[in-house]
C-alpha cells in the first residue's frame, strides 16, 4: 500500500486500519518464526526490510500497551474487592471481649472496640494509595534542597564563568 493509499482522518493524518493492523500482527508472527525483516517485506509486499522493521515494532508495542492495559484492569478489580471488604469491617459493629465474653458496662451495653475500625481505616488508605499509584493520581513530590554555604559560593562563581563565554 503506498501513501497514496492509506486511509486518512478528517484532519488529514494516516490513520490505521484493521488490515494494517493484521499486517503488522503477521509481520511479527513470521520474525518470531525467524524470517528475517527482508523476507517478511517480500511476502507481505512491502517496498522494504525497513517498512517490515517498523511493521514488527508496531505489533510488539501494541502487544505490550494491551497486556499492560490488561494487567492494570485486573489489578484494579482485585483492589476494589479488597476495598470492599474492608469497608465492610468498618462498617461493622466490634465490641471489646475479654476470655471469650463481651465486655459491658454496668449495664450501659456492650463496650465497642475501636481497634477492628481503626485497622480498616488503615486497610483502606493503603488500598486508596496503591490504586492512585497504579493509576499515577499522585504528584511528583518536591524536595527541598539545602547546601552549604560554600558550596553556594562555588555555585555561583561556576554560573558567572558560564555567564562570561
Amino acid at each position: 500500500m503506498t501513501g497514496q493509499d492509506k486511509a486518512r482522518g478528517g484532519n488529514g493524518a494516516y490513520i490505521r486500519t484493521l488490515d494494517d493492523a493484521q499486517r503488522d500482527a503477521e509481520a511479527a508472527r513470521l520474525r518470531a518464526r525467524g524470517h528475517t525483516y527482508q523476507q517478511i517485506a517480500d511476502e507481505l509486499g512491502w517496498a522494504n526490510r525497513g517498512d517490515a522493521h517498523h511493521a514488527v515494532q508496531r505489533a510488539l508495542q501494541a502487544t505490550v500497551r494491551e497486556a499492560g492495559d490488561e494487567v492494570r484492569a485486573i489489578e484494579l478489580d482485585r483492589l476494589d474487592t479488597l476495598y470492599r471488604a474492608a469497608l465492610a469491617v468498618l462498617e461493622r459493629e466490634h465490641y471489646t471481649v475479654s476470655n471469650g465474653r463481651v465486655v459491658s458496662l454496668d449495664g450501659a451495653g456492650p463496650l465497642p472496640d475501636d481497634g477492628p475500625v481503626l485497622a480498616a481505616i488503615d486497610r483502606l488508605l493503603k488500598i486508596q494509595e496503591r490504586r492512585a499509584k497504579l493509576l499515577g493520581l499522585d504528584a511528583p513530590t518536591k524536595a527541598a534542597i539545602s547546601i552549604t554555604p560554600e558550596r553556594a559560593a562555588a555555585l555561583e562563581q561556576l554560573v558567572e564563568e558560564l555567564g562570561e563565554q
